[in-house]
């Protein structure tokens, strides 16, 4: 195959989700509490919170879902919340301190400029908010190099359907045979082969372990510092 094209996801795959979204999601969840902790705790539990091990259980709803489908999961837990009122505040939340919160898991900036040298278009397909991915990734001298940027709210589905990839191949004007997708869970590589792509790597920065990722993706990798190695 002929790579012409990479689309990233980006929590867990271009930032470390561990460290990026675990004071994110709390804090968010005891806003939508009011302040109760204890029904905080219900909150993240219901969408993927193991407490026990303190961190997010692979294929939960906080590792792979979009913003809305976990506000709208914590409704159900809800009884007198707006679902518009609160998504917009969960937003604010994720937009405002996902800035200042977000982990790089390597040089963005200077990983972005060497794909770029080799001819490549560069993309971002994540289940955060468009904005929210952007003011994310403003920190890391890298929003000019990609060529596109794609959330749950962005139009071209959710995830795993085939809609982002599809919408980057238009934009981009290339083939999804000709199409790299890069994340971290079964969601990002059921995404790509939805969509016909070309070449499927999980890497392990996110929540979801090797031999999962192993079932449906191309290669496995420590994390995207490991990526040239696969194109060449």
């Amino acid at each position: 195959m002929t790579i012409k094209a990479i689309l990233f996801d980006k929590d867990g795959t271009l930032l470390d989700y561990e460290q990026s979204w675990t004071p994110l999601n709390q804090k968010a969840a005891l806003m939508a509490a009011k302040g109760d902790a204890g029904l905080a705790a219900q909150l993240l539990a219901a969408t993927g919170f193991d407490a026990e091990l303190g961190r997010v259980l692979s294929g939960s709803m906080l590792a792979a879902c979009s913003n809305g489908e976990i506000v709208a999961k914590w409704c159900e837990f809800l009884p007198d919340a707006n679902y518009d009122v609160l998504i917009d505040t969960v937003e604010k939340i994720f937009q405002d301190e996902g800035e200042s919160a977000a982990v790089a898991v390597t040089d963005l900036s200077a990983l972005f400029i060497r794909l770029k040298e080799r001819g490549l278009k560069l993309g971002v397909a994540t289940s955060d908010s468009e904005q929210g991915a952007r003011r994310s990734l403003s920190r890391f001298d890298c929003i000019d190099k990609l060529d596109f940027i794609a959330g749950y709210d962005s139009g071209h589905g959710l995830k795993p359907t085939a809609g982002m990839v599809q919408g980057f191949c238009k934009a981009m004007d290339v083939a999804p045979e000709n199409v790299v997708v890069v994340g971290d869970n079964l969601h990002d590589m059921e995404m790509g082969m939805n969509a016909g792509a070309g070449l499927k790597v999980g890497v392990l920065t996110g929540t979801t372990g090797r031999e999962e990722l192993s079932t449906l993706a191309d290669h496995v990798l420590l994390s995207i510092e490991d990526l040239e190695s696969v194109l060449s």
